[in-house]
């Protein structure tokens, strides 16, 4: 028992002082926690004052370098804009400067047109390569000035000119300006053209009475004049074209259409004839055989039609060699026949429409031809002289005209051939109904 008590006792001290032990230890590490505490506290203080200031400097610097780089983008900006003003500036500058170089050359060009045109005249402003522009322009138009009253007035003067056989005569001219002048000498007188260098020949109409009333200062009734364009440029009279000039200035394509066109017209003569062949048999043949029918002489009907050649005997006889059958079968028998006989007399139809449908397209070929030979002219040499541009009118022009002039007859004498085909096929098939109704009318009446 006691053994027991002791063994208790000392686990009642042991653990009083396990609770006393215990007790201090708490003690010890509440008080150091709080220190730690209050350290760290102290700590984060600080790094709460830190972060402040830290994030106050951060947003001053921003605003200072927001502030430096709206500067900057502003100052850019305006950079953008002076350079855009004066890249419009050199634009404006060199488009000033292009358009400078222009209308100088069109100021040259236009000075060497006008004096070119004043040479025209024999007139010509005296100026020098290093005359100002102003003093050109001065000098072009007093001289214009001059020319202008010169050619707005009718003057007289001594002078020579060319008679009709080509000899020089002297005498006087009146000039009318500088658009048209009349001569008179003792040998001849009239109106006068330009012959080239400034001289001037008989026309090939001279008017010799009215250049006498225009030299006697009369006023004629009536005034015949010719007036050209320049009296350095000959004018020489036209020479009447005839028919295979005419032919040939339309080109290959002119020739084609000739030949076409003749070779449709012996067509056509050839149809012609054969038709109208064709034709007055059908009436011969009519004529001469009712008698033979109405006896009932087909041997004789037959003989008969033997006299004559073409399509008419041959559909009579078909009809006369096969009378004794029933009439349904003899008229096959004589649609049969005609249409044998159809391309007979449709000979060269076809063709001759086919040339009146082809003529006029083988002039749009030469008027095509001749545009494009006229339009490569035009881009080499221009339109300053209307010669070198007639040769490609010409082939346009008459291709065309000669294409309907071979067209219309053909196209018109082709239908009426036609027409003329299918009347003789009708009297064929009448002439044949004839014999028919003319055999079989005893037997009906019986």
């Amino acid at each position: 028992m006691n053994f027991k008590n002791s063994i208790k006792l000392l686990s009642v001290a042991g653990f009083v002082l396990l609770v006393n032990v215990k007790a201090v230890l708490s003690d010890d590490l509440q008080s150091a926690y709080q220190k730690e505490y209050a350290y760290l506290e102290e700590q984060q203080r600080n790094l709460v004052a830190r972060l402040a200031k830290f994030k106050s400097k951060s947003l001053a610097e921003k605003r200072l370098l927001t502030g430096q780089l709206d500067k900057l983008e502003n100052k850019y900006r305006q950079l953008q804009n002076d350079s855009k003003n004066i890249n419009e500036i050199v634009f404006e500058s060199e488009r000033t400067l292009e358009s400078a170089k222009d209308n100088k050359e069109i100021f040259s060009s236009t000075f060497d047109q006008a004096e070119q045109t004043l040479k025209s005249y024999d007139a010509s402003p005296e100026t020098g390569a290093d005359v100002a522009g102003n003093k050109k322009v001065n000098a072009l138009f007093e001289k214009v000035f001059e020319v202008m009253q010169d050619i707005s007035s009718v003057r007289k003067e001594k002078g020579s000119f060319f008679s009709e056989n080509g000899e020089r005569v002297n005498g006087e001219l009146l000039h009318i300006g500088q658009i048209a002048t009349y001569g008179k000498a003792a040998t001849a007188s009239g109106v006068l053209v330009p012959a080239g260098e400034g001289e001037f020949k008989l026309w090939q109409q001279p008017s010799v009475a009215l250049t006498d009333e225009l030299f006697a200062n009369t006023k004629p009734t009536q005034l015949n004049i010719f007036i050209y364009e320049n009296k350095l440029i000959a004018v020489n009279a036209s020479a009447a074209k005839d028919v295979t000039e005419y032919i040939s200035s339309g080109g290959m394509v002119g020739w084609i259409i000739v030949l076409l066109g003749v070779l449709a017209m012996i067509l056509i003569s050839f149809r012609a004839i054969f038709l109208r062949s064709a034709s007055s048999a059908s009436e011969k043949i009519l004529m001469g055989i009712n008698k033979y029918i109405v006896e009932h002489d087909v041997a004789g009907a037959q003989e008969w039609c033997k006299k004559f050649k073409g399509s008419t005997s041959r559909v009579v006889s078909a009809t006369l060699r096969n009378l004794e059958r029933d009439r349904d079968h003899l008229e096959d028998i004589v649609a049969e026949s005609i249409l044998h006989e159809s391309p007979v007399l449709n000979r060269f139809g076809a063709l001759i429409i086919v040339i009146a449908a082809v003529t006029p397209l083988l002039g749009l070929l030469g008027t095509v031809t001749g545009m494009i030979s006229t339009f490569d002219i035009i881009t080499e040499f221009g339109t300053g002289d209307p010669k070198l541009l007639s040769g490609g009118i010409s082939v346009a022009l008459v291709t065309t005209q000669l294409g309907l002039i071979v067209a219309i007859p053909a196209l018109i004498l082709g239908n009426l051939l036609s027409g003329w085909s299918n009347r003789i096929k009708d009297d064929m098939e009448k002439a044949a109904l004839n014999v028919i109704n003319i055999y079989d009318a005893p037997h009906i009446a019986k």
